[in-house]
């Protein structure tokens, strides 16, 4: 890392974790709430399975509490959608549309593996950051 960042490095790791966390739970209100815009179709349980996690778990993960389980069912889930939506229809993600599926589940298992970090309740908790 240049040497510059490295003093961020918890600062950082721990911006990765809130903003993976908000940008999921919108999904979550997007599939449950309608809110901000309304979900394109979608079968029921895609709406009713996928959309509570996205919620719960991306607040988890913004929050930092529950930090590696939450991590772990988001990371889950996303490999699980990736398969579901994506991944018969080509073998690339760049050519069959599940760049972000592939991405938040890679994300969200590096989270899983390395904790809450900073800035978390976890932390406050007292739980290994």
């Amino acid at each position: 890392m240049a040497p510059f960042m490295r003093r961020y490095e918890d600062e950082t790791y721990a911006l990765l974790r809130i903003m993976s966390g908000a940008l999921f739970l919108w999904h979550g209100t997007q599939k449950l709430f309608g809110f901000p815009k309304d979900v394109p179709e979608a079968p029921a349980f895609i709406l009713y399975v996928a959309g509570p996690i996205e919620l719960v778990g991306g607040l988890l993960l913004v929050i930092g509490l529950f930090t590696r389980w939450a991590a772990f069912l988001c990371s889950g889930l996303m490999a699980a959608a990736y398969w579901m939506a994506h991944g018969t229809k080509h073998l690339f993600p760049m050519l069959n549309g599940g760049e972000l599926a592939v991405l938040y589940c890679f994300v969200f298992l590096y989270i899983a593996a390395n904790g809450p970090g900073i800035w978390s309740a976890d932390g406050a908790r007292g739980e290994q950051l």
